[in-house]
C-alpha cells in the first residue's frame, strides 16, 4: 500500500477533519455526516484549533476510530495513515485510540449533538448521509447526557427500558420514546432534530413522548409498528462508568529495549513528580485501567515513537484490561491537560530567549473595578469580581447559631470557630452576593455542620442568590483577603462570647503576609524560632513588649503593611528588630535559636495549566465525572451539576503581589505567573460547582467536590476553595473562564418542555394522523380480548418519495440506512380481503399474520401524513431544504 498517495489535503479553514479508511484509501467524510460511524470501518479524526499558531503550547489531536467489526486490514491501514498524517503534522499532535462505544471525552466533545453508529459497511457507491430517503424503518437507542450517543437496535419492544431514550424513525415520521425513568434533556432531543435536519431535509413529523398516558395518539403509532408492549419494561443495564477512586490509582511504567525485547518495569505510583520523565526514554501511564498512556521523549527512538500504539495494546493484553481500553499517546513539549493534570506540578520550559512571548497586559496598583467587569477573563485569573468596595456582614457560628460581629472586629477570627461574610456588591446596576463560609483549622464537626445550614437559611432568605465559597483556614482567596482590607488576623484557639480582645497568653508569634491592603493576612504560629522565615515579617507578642520581626529578603511594602496590621493586635510598645540584630531578649520569648528557613525565593518555570470541566453524577453511591472538553456556556443545562477544575499549583509559599503576569486566550493551555520582588507566588485556584435550577443533588455538590480533590491523582490540597454558584447568579471570577458569556442566555432560553410543546409543532399532524388511524381496527390477539402484538413492518413510501401513499411492504429495509431487515416474504400491495386470507398458504401470509386466526385478522394500512411544518427554535437548528431541490 503506498499511503503517500492516500495522503489528502488538510483545509486550513476548519478545526475538525474526518476520513474514512476504504479499500486503504483515506476518504474524506462530508461535513454533515461528521458523527456518523459505520461499524466495519475505522475512521481518522483530526482536529486542529484554527488559533494554533496564536496560543503557545496548543497541539492538535489526532484519533484512530476502529469499528466494533472492522477487520485487521481495515485497521492496518489507519494505523499507517495516522503514522503517516502524524509525520506530516510534525509530530506535535497528541495521538488517541479510539474504540466504538468507549470513546474519550475529548472524542465525544467533536461531535454535538451526538454520535451515531451504524450497522454494517458503507458501500462505495453510497454516502453517508441520504437526504430525503424515506424508505426507511429502524430504532435507535440514545444514551448519554453531554456526550450523547444512538446506536441502532432491535426492532422491538424487547431493545426498550425505563431510564434511556429510543427514537422510532420511520422516515417521514420520528418519534422520541423517553422512558419514565430518563430526566428531560435537550441533548438526546437535539440528536433527533439533527437527523431530521440532515437526513431528511427538516421535513420529518417530530413526536415525543414524555408520558405514554398523555400520548396516546404517538403510542398508537408505535403500537402498531412495534404491536402492543406486554409486560413491564425491564431497567437500564448501568453502564461502566469510570469513577473518581479508579482514576485515582496511576503507576508509572519505564520500557526499555534488551535484546530485542521491550522490557517494562514499574517506576513511580501518585503523586506523580515531572522530573521522572527523562526525554531520552519513553513511559507508559496506566490509571486504573481506564486509560493508558504513553509518553515519549524528544529524544526517542524513531522506531519507538512507530511502535507506541502496538506497545500499548501489549501492555493492555498483559495486564488483562478490555481492547476497548482508551489509549492516548504524548509527546514530550506537547502534553495534553489531562495527562499534566496526573502529576503533582507541570511547568513548561522556558523559550530560549528567556521573554515571556503572548503577554497582553501588566496590571500594577489598585484594581480597575470597570476593567474587571467588562473583562471577565481577567477577573477570573486575579480570582476578584471587583475592587472589595462594597458592604461586608460578619457572623460567628456560636452555639449553632450565627452571631453578628462588630465591624471593629470584622477580620479578627479564631481556628477554633466557623464564620459566614456577606459581601454585597453591584455589578452593571444589579445587587450581588457572595457569601463565603470560613472554617477554622480547629472547628468541631458539629460547628462545621451548623455553618452549612446557617448558610443555606441565608440563601433562603436571599432567594437563592447567594454564591457560596468554601474557605479553609490558610487557603483564603484573594477576594476574601481584599474585602477585610489587609486586616484579617486568625488566632489560635476559640472566641469568648464577649468576642473582644486577645485571649491571654504568656507567649504569641504572628506571621505577616502581604504587600498591601489586596493581599495580606496574618496567622498566628507556634512561638518557636523555627517558625520564622527571612522572607516575611512576624510579631512576637510578650507581657511586657512586642518585638516586629523583619527578615531580610522582606520588602519595604511588606515592612509599611506590616506596621498597620500589628495595631489590631496588641496596642503594647512595639520595638523593631532586624534579622541578625535581635536582642538575647528576642531568643529567650521564642524558646531560644532554632534553624529556620532563610533562602531567597527565585522563580520558577512557567506554569502551565488549563480550566476543565465536567459534568457530575453519581454511579453505586460513588462520583462520576465526563469531562466536557472545548467546553462553552452552552454547554451549562439546567438539569446538570457541572465541576469546573481551574487548576492549582503550589509553587511556593509566597505572597500574593500587586503584580501579575497574564495570557487572556482561554483556547489555549493558561500561563500565569505571580511575581513579589522577584518571589514566584502561591498559586492556589478554584473548584468551582455550577448548579442548574432543575438539578436534583444540590446538597451532596459540595460533597462532591471534596471527593474530587480527595481522589485527584495529583494529590490536590483539600484546602482548596470550593464555590457554588447557581443558575443566573454567576459572578465573573467564574463566566471569565469561558470564551464567552451570554447574561441573558436564562431568560431568553427556550426550556425542554417549551420546546417540545412548542417548537417542534409536531401536533396538527399528529391530530390528523390519528384521525385517520381511528378509522382503522387494531388487530386483536387470540386471548383476553387485548390487542396482541403486531409483527415489526415497515412503512413504505411511493416510488417518487412524495409520500403521498404509504403501504404495507412485508419486506423490511429496503436501503442501506435500515438496519433492520425481516426474514423475506411476499410483497402484497394494498389490503387482502377476509376470503383471500382465508384460501392464502401459511407460508405466503404476509407478516405478523397468525395462520391460526387468519380469519380474525384483517390487514392494517397505515395512511399518509403530511409533512412537518418547519422548526423554529433557539436550540434546534432551522432546518435546511433539499440541494437536490426536492419538494
Amino acid at each position: 500500500m503506498d499511503i503517500n498517495k492516500g495522503l489528502p489535503a488538510i483545509a486550513s479553514h476548519r478545526d475538525l477533519h474526518v476520513w474514512i479508511i476504504e479499500n486503504q484509501r483515506m476518504v474524506p467524510v462530508p461535513e454533515r455526516a461528521y458523527g456518523n460511524f459505520f461499524e466495519e470501518h475505522c475512521y481518522i479524526v483530526l482536529h486542529v484549533p484554527r488559533s494554533l499558531k496564536a496560543t503557545q503550547g496548543a497541539s492538535s489531536d489526532l484519533h484512530y476510530w476502529v469499528g466494533k467489526e472492522a477487520g485487521a486490514e481495515a485497521q492496518g491501514s489507519a494505523g499507517a495513515f495516522v503514522q503517516h498524517l502524524l509525520e506530516a503534522l510534525g509530530g506535535a499532535a497528541v495521538q488517541h485510540r479510539e474504540a466504538q462505544g468507549h470513546e474519550s471525552d475529548c472524542f465525544r466533545s467533536y461531535f454535538r449533538p451526538g454520535v451515531l453508529y451504524r450497522k454494517g459497511g458503507l458501500a462505495s457507491a453510497l454516502k453517508h448521509v441520504e437526504t430525503n430517503m424515506y424508505n426507511i424503518q429502524r430504532l435507535l437507542h440514545i444514551q448519554g447526557r453531554k456526550h450523547v450517543s444512538a446506536t441502532e437496535v432491535e426492532l422491538s419492544w424487547n431493545s426498550f427500558n425505563k431510564s434511556d431514550i429510543f427514537l422510532l424513525d420511520l422516515g417521514k415520521m420520528m418519534i422520541q420514546w423517553n422512558g419514565p425513568e430518563t430526566s428531560p434533556v435537550l441533548q438526546g432531543l437535539a440528536l433527533t432534530c439533527s437527523l431530521q435536519d440532515r437526513e431528511r431535509g427538516g421535513r420529518a413529523q417530530i413526536g415525543v413522548i414524555d408520558d405514554e398516558v398523555k400520548a396516546t395518539d404517538l403510542m398508537r403509532i408505535m403500537e402498531a409498528v412495534l404491536g402492543c408492549r406486554v409486560g413491564n419494561l425491564p431497567a437500564s443495564v448501568p453502564n461502566k462508568s469510570i469513577n473518581q477512586l479508579q482514576k485515582a490509582s496511576v503507576r508509572l511504567y519505564h520500557v526499555c529495549e534488551k535484546e530485542e525485547d521491550s522490557v517494562i518495569q514499574e517506576l513511580a505510583t501518585c503523586p506523580l513528580t515531572q522530573d521522572l520523565l527523562r526525554e531520552e526514554d519513553y513511559y507508559i501511564l496506566d490509571q486504573g485501567g481506564s486509560k493508558i498512556y504513553v509518553w515519549q521523549g524528544r529524544m526517542s527512538g524513531l522506531q519507538e515513537k512507530k511502535a507506541a500504539f502496538s506497545r500499548a495494546l501489549a501492555f493492555i493484553q498483559a495486564k488483562g484490561y478490555p481492547t476497548y481500553t482508551n489509549v492516548e499517546v504524548v509527546n514530550d513539549g506537547a502534553e495534553s491537560a489531562a495527562f499534566k493534570q496526573l502529576f503533582q506540578a507541570w511547568s513548561t520550559r522556558k523559550p530560549e530567549n528567556g521573554n515571556l512571548h503572548g503577554m497582553s497586559e501588566l496590571i500594577r496598583g489598585r484594581l480597575d473595578v470597570g476593567k474587571l467587569h467588562s473583562q471577565p477573563e481577567l477577573a477570573a485569573q486575579l480570582r476578584m469580581v471587583d475592587d472589595a468596595s462594597g458592604q461586608v456582614e460578619v457572623w460567628c457560628i456560636q452555639d449553632l447559631c450565627r452571631q453578628p460581629m462588630d465591624p471593629k472586629h470584622h477580620g479578627q477570627l479564631y481556628a477554633g470557630n466557623c464564620y459566614l461574610v456577606l459581601y454585597t456588591y453591584q455589578k452593571m446596576g444589579r445587587v450581588q452576593y457572595i457569601l463565603y463560609l470560613w472554617q477554622g483549622h480547629q472547628a468541631t464537626t458539629s460547628e462545621i455542620k451548623a455553618l452549612n445550614c446557617n448558610a443555606e437559611e441565608l440563601d433562603l432568605m436571599y432567594h437563592g442568590a447567594l454564591v457560596r465559597v468554601h474557605v479553609t483556614m490558610g487557603s483564603e482567596p484573594p477576594h476574601f483577603l481584599a474585602i477585610l482590607q489587609g486586616q484579617l488576623v486568625v488566632f489560635q484557639g476559640r472566641m469568648g462570647h464577649n468576642r473582644k480582645g486577645l485571649p491571654a497568653s504568656a507567649m504569641r508569634l504572628f506571621h505577616v503576609q502581604g504587600t498591601d491592603i489586596y493581599n495580606t493576612k496574618t496567622m498566628e504560629v507556634p512561638a518557636r524560632a523555627s517558625a520564622l522565615n527571612s522572607n516575611d515579617v512576624f510579631l512576637l507578642v510578650t507581657a511586657s513588649i512586642c518585638y516586629l520581626w523583619f527578615g531580610k529578603g522582606c520588602s519595604g511594602d511588606q515592612r509599611e503593611m506590616a506596621r498597620t496590621v500589628v495595631a489590631a493586635i496588641s496596642g503594647e510598645t512595639k520595638e523593631t528588630v532586624l534579622e541578625g540584630q535581635e536582642p538575647p531578649c528576642f531568643w529567650e520569648a521564642l524558646g531560644g535559636r532554632a534553624p529556620y528557613p532563610s533562602n531567597k525565593r527565585l522563580p520558577e518555570d512557567v506554569s502551565s495549566f488549563q480550566p476543565r470541566l465536567f459534568e457530575c453524577s453519581s454511579q453505586m453511591g460513588q462520583l462520576v465525572l465526563t469531562e466536557v472538553v472545548f467546553f462553552s456556556q452552552e454547554d451549562l443545562d439546567k438539569y446538570d451539576i457541572m465541576l469546573l477544575d481551574t487548576w492549582q499549583e503550589d509553587k511556593s509559599k509566597a505572597l500574593m503581589a500587586a503584580h501579575v503576569t497574564w495570557w487572556p486566550r482561554l483556547s489555549a493551555p493558561l500561563h500565569l505567573l505571580w511575581y513579589s520582588h522577584g518571589g514566584l507566588l502561591d498559586v492556589t485556584f478554584s473548584i468551582f460547582l455550577w448548579l442548574g435550577e432543575a438539578a436534583s443533588g444540590w446538597k451532596e455538590a459540595v460533597t462532591w467536590g471534596q471527593e474530587y480533590l480527595k481522589t485527584h491523582p495529583a494529590g490536590r490540597s483539600l484546602a482548596t476553595p470550593i464555590v457554588v454558584i447557581k443558575q443566573g447568579h454567576e459572578p465573573p471570577t467564574f463566566t471569565g473562564w469561558f470564551f464567552t458569556w451570554d447574561p441573558y442566555k436564562w431568560t431568553n432560553n427556550q426550556s425542554y418542555e417549551e420546546v417540545v410543546d412548542g417548537g417542534l409543532g409536531a401536533k396538527p399532524a399528529i391530530f390528523e394522523l390519528t384521525a385517520e388511524l381511528n378509522n382503522f381496527q387494531l388487530s386483536r390477539g387470540p386471548s383476553h380480548g387485548r390487542a396482541g402484538p403486531l409483527t415489526p413492518r415497515t412503512l413504505k413510501g411511493s416510488q417518487d418519495g412524495s409520500g403521498n401513499e404509504l403501504q404495507l411492504d412485508s419486506k423490511g429495509g429496503g436501503t442501506s440506512t435500515s438496519s433492520y431487515h425481516s426474514s423475506p416474504k411476499p410483497t402484497i400491495k394494498g389490503s387482502l380481503s377476509r376470503e383471500q386470507l382465508m384460501h392464502q398458504a401459511a407460508e405466503d401470509l404476509p407478516e405478523g399474520v397468525d395462520p391460526a386466526h387468519k380469519e380474525a385478522l384483517p390487514l392494517l394500512v397505515l395512511p399518509t401524513w403530511p409533512g412537518p411544518p418547519r422548526v423554529p427554535s433557539q436550540h434546534i437548528p432551522e432546518p435546511r431544504g433539499d440541494p437536490a431541490g426536492t419538494p
